[in-house]
């Protein structure tokens, strides 16, 4: 196989989740298509402009291979209405009152403006740019928290917004957006190689799926708290000048697939470990 066809085969075993989502939530190949000459246009732009040049119409259709009356009525940046994971005052908020409640229990419950309060957690996580009470609302909106008597309580051991689409819908682009990232960057070799590595295996039972699954779950959760409270400490003390961003993330999928061809070797676990 040449280079173009290795690359659609790639492109078309990453996007099928995307397309299987796409499809759940309505969406036609006329919208996927629009979005695509968009996508194409943007980047085109930005390898550009890269390279110090402001590209005219004739260069944007050469690379993106789009004709000149499409470039023409599409040189737009792509609509992009979901709110950055980034910026969530309601996640920094549960991130920082987890990462105190892993170390000391009685921190599942607080008082909402007493000593010790969750007033304080709510300035600490949107650094006082947004009341506690916004945040305490929006935390009990999602089920995360519950309010009883001048005191919270959490429930969730994470920021996982399953009663908002539009919020899990962030968080599934900005982490997926990430992980690949992250992959491309190693395969265009852009920089020295970034953390991406994996574990797997076939032809376990889905009870030990459930049980490798679990396990992983464990231990991020004490990774994910030490690694909070290191970015919260560096974001403290950055400065203005501190502008770089970091997403670390992890993530188990299993199911039930029917084995193919020769499986001598498949249960074997194998480490994708180059980088």
């Amino acid at each position: 196989m040449n280079q173009l066809d290795l690359a659609l085969s790639a492109c078309a075993r990453i996007l099928r989740p995307v397309v299987k989502l796409a499809m759940a939530l309505g969406l036609k190949q006329q919208h996927l298509h629009e979005l695509v000459n968009e996508l194409l246009l943007d980047e085109a732009n930005s390898s550009w402009k890269a390279r110090g040049i402001q590209a005219n119409i004739s260069q944007l259709s050469i690379t993106t291979g789009l004709n000149r009356k499409a470039v023409t009525t599409r040189v737009r940046t792509p609509r992009d209405p979901l709110a950055p994971t980034e910026f969530s005052a309601a996640s920094k908020t549960l991130t920082v009152w987890l990462e105190m409640a892993n170390d000391n229990k009685a921190l599942r419950t607080l008082p909402v403006i007493a000593e010790g309060k969750f007033e304080s957690m709510a300035w600490i996580g949107s650094r006082g740019n947004v009341h506690h009470r916004v945040i305490l609302e929006e935390l009990m909106r999602l089920g995360m928290i519950v309010e009883q008597d001048q005191t919270v309580t959490l429930k969730a051991d994470g920021f996982v917004p399953a009663k908002d689409l539009a919020a899990m819908l962030s968080f599934f682009a900005d982490n997926g957006r990430d992980h690949l990232n992250a992959s491309v960057s190693n395969l265009l070799a852009e920089r020295p190689p970034l953390l991406e590595r994996s574990v797997f295996a076939h032809g376990l039972s889905m009870e030990a799926c459930e049980e490798i699954h679990q396990l992983v779950r464990t231990r991020w959760s004490a990774l994910h708290h030490e690694v909070a409270h290191q970015m919260r400490t560096a974001v403290d003390t950055g400065g203005e000048n501190a502008t770089s961003r970091i997403r670390v993330g992890i993530y188990t999928y299993f199911e039930d697939a029917p084995k193919q061809g020769d499986t001598s070797f498949e249960r074997v676990p194998l480490d994708n470990s180059q980088r």
